[in-house]
Formats: C-alpha cells, structure tokens, sequence
C-alpha cells in the first residue's frame, strides 16, 4: 500500500474507521431548504463512494437563534428529520459513514435574532447580537443535546459540535467576546464551562457508541483570544466530558491571519495538533492546506495527528482516497485553494461548488455520461476551458483533437501558476496531462489552427477556447519600450527595474505587483518563516497564538493604479481579496485610486489625482488594463461552414475567471 498511515484503520472502540480521512465540514448551502436534500444525498454519496473513511456536514443549526443566515440550515424539530434521512442513507448505501456538525452561529448570525455571550457585534456582520442570560444559556445546551439526539434518529453516525472559528462556543472561551461576570463567563474555568457540559450532556443522553466530535479552536488569532494553557485546560475537560474525537480549529472568521487560501503552505497547521496530542489521549485531527495524500502521509506517520481533514480537497475530486489507495495520486483533481468557487459562493449566498470541478454540489444535474453517438470534435486552445471541454468529451466517448499555438498546455494558468502563493496552479496542469493522456486525446501542440484544414476534416464540431490578448490603453509616451504589458513580465521574462507603476488594479494587477515585490516564491517559505511573516506564535507562548509580524523586505518600489476612484482591489474576491491586499501593504506597494495617466518619460509616470499632477518616478510601467476576447478563428470558420461553439476568455474576457472557463467547458463536453 503507497501510503500505509493513511489507510491504517482507526479503532474508536465501538466502531472502526476504515482509514484515517476525514472530510471536513464545508457549507454548501444545500442544507438550508428541504427541496435540495436529494442534491445534498448525491453529492455527500459520490464522496462516499470515493472511499472517505469519515464526513462531516455542513454547519446544521440547533435553534432558530442559532441560523447562520435567516431559514438556514436547522435540526430542532422532529418534522425535519426525514430529510436529513435521505443523505445518510445515501451515504450507508455506498458503505459510508458521516456525522452531522452542530453550529450555533452566535454573533456571527446574520439575522437580528442572534445572540452571544455578551452583547458584542462582530466586524463581519451587520447585526448587534443580545446577551444571553443564564436561562437562555442552559436552554442553548439543552438545544445542542436535542439537536445531537434528533441526529442520531435521522441516521448521522455522531455529531460534530463546533466549537471555533469564532462561532458561539468559541464566544463564550475568549475575553474579546465573553465579558460576563456570573457562572458562565469571568475566568477561564467558568468561560469553559458552557462547551463542557454539551458535550457531556450530549455523551450522558446518547450513550457510548455515538461518534462525537468537538471541533477545538488551538489558535484564535484574534486579540483577547484563549492563551494555549487555557486551550490545553479545555482539551482536556472535553475528552473527561466524553467527546471520541478531537478536531483542530485553527483561527476566526475575522481573524488577519489567512488560514486556507492558497498562500498558506500545505499543512502549516499540523504543528499545533502535534503540541496538543502531547496533552490528550483520545484521536486528535489536524487540518487546513492538506491536499495530497504525501502530505497526508506524512503527517500521520510523525505522529502529529492520528486522522487529517480535508473539507475542500474533496470538492475538487470526490475519488481523493480511492486514487491515492491505489497509488495513482497523479490523478487527482487537487484542490488549488483559490476558494473563489466554494467559500466565495457561499459568502455570495449561493450553493457552494468547486473550480477545477465543477460538478461538485451539482452531482444531480451536471451528469458526464457516455454517448451513444460518438462523435468527432476539435477544441482550439489548451486553456483552462479547452482542456475541461476536451477531456469531458473524450471522457463521454467522443473523439477529440486539440490543438494549441503554444508548446504547452495551460494558457492564463502557465503565468498564474508564476505568482507567488498560486504555485499551486501546477497540480492542475498536472491533472489535465494525466487526463488527456489517459483519454487519448490528439494533442497538438506548437502548431497555429488552419481553419481550412480543419474544415477539411469535417469535424462535427468546433470548440473556440482560444481565451483573451491583454488590453492596451494609450496615453502618451505609451509606445517606451520600457512600457509593458503583463504577458511581457510573466511570459516572456523581459527585465523590469526596482521601480515600476503598475496600472490596472484588478486580480493580474495585483498578481503582478505580488511577482515584482515578493522576494522570494511562497512554495520555498517554511511553515516558520511564514508563520513569522504573519504573526503566528510558533512557541505558543502568546494568547490567542500572535506576536509581532515580521514580513520580508520587497525587492522593488511598487505603484499599484487604478482609473476608478475607490480603494484597489476593493472587487477582488471577499475571501481572498483581503490577504492579497494585506501582502502588497507589507511589502509597501503604494496604492492609488483615482489616476489619470498623463505621459510617461525619462522622469518616471506623470499622474494626476483629483486634478493634482504628480511624478511617480518608475522606470517601467506595466499594463495590466484587463483583457480582449482572442477569437480571430471564428469569422474564417463560420464562413467555412463549421458548426462553432466559443467559450472561455474567447467568449467573455471580463477578467480572468478561470471558474466560469472551467464551468463553461465541462457543461458544454457534456451537453454535445
């Protein structure tokens, strides 16, 4: 077996985990309405199916006060418990096993219903929670046992009680949230108080044979959060409560530490699971930027944790584990950690999915199924929607050619993959290889398309993916050589000097003010020098795990621009845009909002910003001014006859989505 630790069985007494992967819990928004709960069944199957040993829902409210959003996701009345049956038979039919999380949101409720420990709003939403009294306290526990109880009716293997991430039971642990002076808030004895008795409640009304885990926050990452002897007294607590399981939160939802976005090296996290196993004797679970089964492996087999989670590795390929089992973990779909299809979804309040998968929460209505009439397809461009539009045809039966001007595959994703803290971006290259291989897809690459050519092989159809040619503004002095576009700096290497204006403050702005400043590629930072450069407290010797940040010195004077007014990057996306725009400040790029661009010479880029002139004295510009549709092709092979379909950046260059390119090739190879 290629990864022995990842696949050992996991004894919890009276029962036994088939290996040691745990799908995390992600909010998908299908657990809100009752109508999607088939959709919730399927999608939770296929993971199933794909051999995970354990999975966990998404956050189930136990009370109305508890929603996350108004009519989220709840469990506090029998009534609601068939359509909770249908997902977990659903997963026992294919062999699986799943347990419900219980999440009461607190403060972080987005209604004007929810409560907290004391009255204190949260930074992410808009509403002031109100302070709960003790009564409303030991009703809240009361609410956590039925709802673990109306769970075990509904079939759910255990419960997950979610403890972090800055939900309520974390609100009641932490200073900056619980100001209380009576039996459930004050010292940390009495702050722990709240958490303990659920899950000893809950233990005491189940019995022993019923999975509970808690999800423990090790890290806050937030002024006023627990210190780690205040975490370490918790930990404890819970296991003597009864709890099977241990799971590591790590950091809330308002925290300036990013946690799980691509910039975060893989498994930078495992090391405080690792000081925590030290304290505990129960199964502890380590999580956050775990995607291939080798860091898995590892992890397991130091001894840092005795299971790993992985909620959005198995958005990306719900077969993680039977591809890994049988050693072929070049197959895998990895998760890239771009969060823009998942998190971002779910923020937007729509149903979550996935990038590089776009099948993902979509199991029922996005089918790939054989053909029964093969046919014969050419796909122009080896782009992010070409390669998906390629394989999903040729998946279904089809013959396919695809045919590339360039020697790779990969288009916008071979300068993406440049940027520091989307290195990540090779596992997905790496993927499609693997797939149009395994496929037997024609690739042709090196070789511009000849629409007579094409014509002349008389394709049953035609895929345009041939994706965007950058943008270019003009404004004197805009012909310098020393003007540049960003295909100039990412695909052709050409030589940029230590001072350089950057106009255009959309995501490529901001990727190419992060390649110009980072001194180094975020895949060569170790787990210490990032948590340094971020202010994590490797010693846990801080509260709430932070200390001073010490970011690197940039490598060149930055100006990021903009021709709207505003703060730039304001429109990139709401889960990642914030880390993106926190890197740049460390690294001391100036942004600007506002700019008129008035020449450029040998003094630099003359600028005016509410009608004030300035000199910024760069001796490069680049342009990063957003993107044309590249579909030159389109005109010769229509008048040749050729039926035509354009996706991709060669239908709509509204900046680089790579999710919506994705997305757009798989539904089409699966709609022909």
């Amino acid at each position: 077996m290629p990864y022995p630790h990842l696949f050992s069985t996991l004894d919890l007494g009276f029962t036994t985990l088939p290996n040691r992967i745990l799908m995390g819990s992600m909010h998908t928004g299908l657990e809100d309405k009752a109508s999607d709960y088939d959709r919730l069944a399927a999608y939770f199957a296929e993971r199933a199916r794909g051999g995970v040993g354990l999975m966990v829902t998404g956050g189930i409210a136990p009370s109305i006060r508890g929603w996350l959003k108004p009519f989220g996701g709840r469990l506090s009345l029998p009534w609601q418990v068939p359509r909770h049956r249908k997902v977990t038979r659903a997963v026992h039919a294919e062999g699986g096993k799943i347990c419900m999380q219980i999440l009461h949101a607190g403060r972080y409720g987005y209604h004007p219903l929810s409560v907290a420990p004391s009255a204190i709003k949260s930074p992410i939403t808009p509403f002031s929670p109100q302070a709960m009294s003790s009564k409303a306290v030991e009703a809240t526990i009361a609410d956590f046992v039925n709802c673990a109880a109306l769970a075990r009716e509904a079939g759910y293997d255990g419960v997950e009680i979610m403890g972090s991430e800055g939900y309520l039971i974390n609100q009641f642990l932490a200073q900056r949230t619980n100001q209380r002076d009576d039996a459930w808030g004050g010292d940390a004895a009495r702050r722990m108080r709240f958490p303990v008795e659920i899950v000893r409640q809950t233990r005491e009304k189940l019995g022993p044979d019923f999975i509970i885990i808690y999800r423990l926050s090790m890290l806050d990452l937030v002024e006023g959060g627990q210190s780690w002897e205040e975490i370490v007294t918790l930990g404890k607590a819970i296991e003597a409560a009864g709890t099977t399981l241990i799971n590591t939160g790590i950091g809330w939802h308002e925290a300036r530490v990013p946690t799980i976005v691509t910039s975060v090296p893989r498994a930078a996290f495992s090391w405080v699971t690792a000081r925590m196993k030290q304290e505990l004797g129960i199964p502890l679970v380590t999580t956050n930027r775990i995607n291939m089964p080798d860091v898995a492996e590892r992890i397991l087999a130091s001894g840092e944790a005795d299971m790993v989670s992985m909620a959005r590795p198995l958005l990306a390929d719900p077969h993680w584990p039977a591809k890994a089992r049988r050693g072929a973990a070049n197959q895998i779909n990895t998760c890239i950690a771009c969060n823009q299809a998942c998190l971002d979804h779910v923020f937007e309040n729509k149903h979550a999915s996935c990038l590089v998968n776009p099948r993902a929460g979509r199991e029922t209505e996005l089918r790939i199924e054989p053909s029964h009439s093969p046919r014969f397809y050419v796909v122009i461009g080896a782009g992010p929607a070409g390669l998906a539009c390629a394989t999903t045809l040729a998946e279904r039966g089809h013959r396919v050619q695809l045919i590339d001007r360039h020697g790779e595959i990969g288009g916008q994703f071979n300068y993406a993959k440049r940027i520091p803290g989307k290195e990540e971006f090779h596992e997905t290259l790496r993927y499609f290889r693997e797939r149009l291989h395994a496929l037997d897809v024609d690739l042709q690459l090196g070789r511009p398309a000849d629409p007579a050519a094409i014509a002349a092989a008389r394709p049953d159809g035609v895929i345009l993916a041939t994706g965007i040619v950058p943008r270019q503004i003009a404004f004197p002095g805009s012909d310098h050589p020393n003007v540049l576009s960003y295909l100039d700096v990412l695909a052709r290497d050409q030589p940029v000097g230590d001072k350089v204006a950057i106009i255009g403050a959309g995501g490529i702005g901001f990727d190419v003010a992060e390649f110009l400043a980072a001194p180094r590629p975020s895949a060569s930072l170790s787990t210490a020098t990032w948590c340094a450069e971020w202010g994590i407290d490797t010693r846990l010797q801080e509260r709430a795990g932070l200390t001073a940040p010490q970011p690197p010195k940039a490598q060149r004077q930055l100006w990021l621009l903009q021709r709207s007014p505003g703060k730039p990057g304001a429109r990139l996306h709401k889960t990642t845009g914030w880390v993106h725009r926190a890197t740049l400040a460390s690294l001391k790029v100036k942004m600007l909002g506002g700019v008129s661009y008035d020449r450029f010479d040998a003094q630099g880029l003359h600028i005016s910003i509410n009608g004030e002139s300035q000199c910024l004295p760069a001796t490069h510009v680049v342009i990063c001014a957003g993107q044309e549709p590249l579909r030159e092709l389109a005109a010769p092979l229509e008048t040749m006859g050729v039926r035509l379909h354009i996706i991709g950046g060669a239908d709509v260059a509204a900046e680089l989505d790579a999710r919506r390119a994705i997305a757009q090739g798989t539904e089409l190879g699966a709609s022909l």
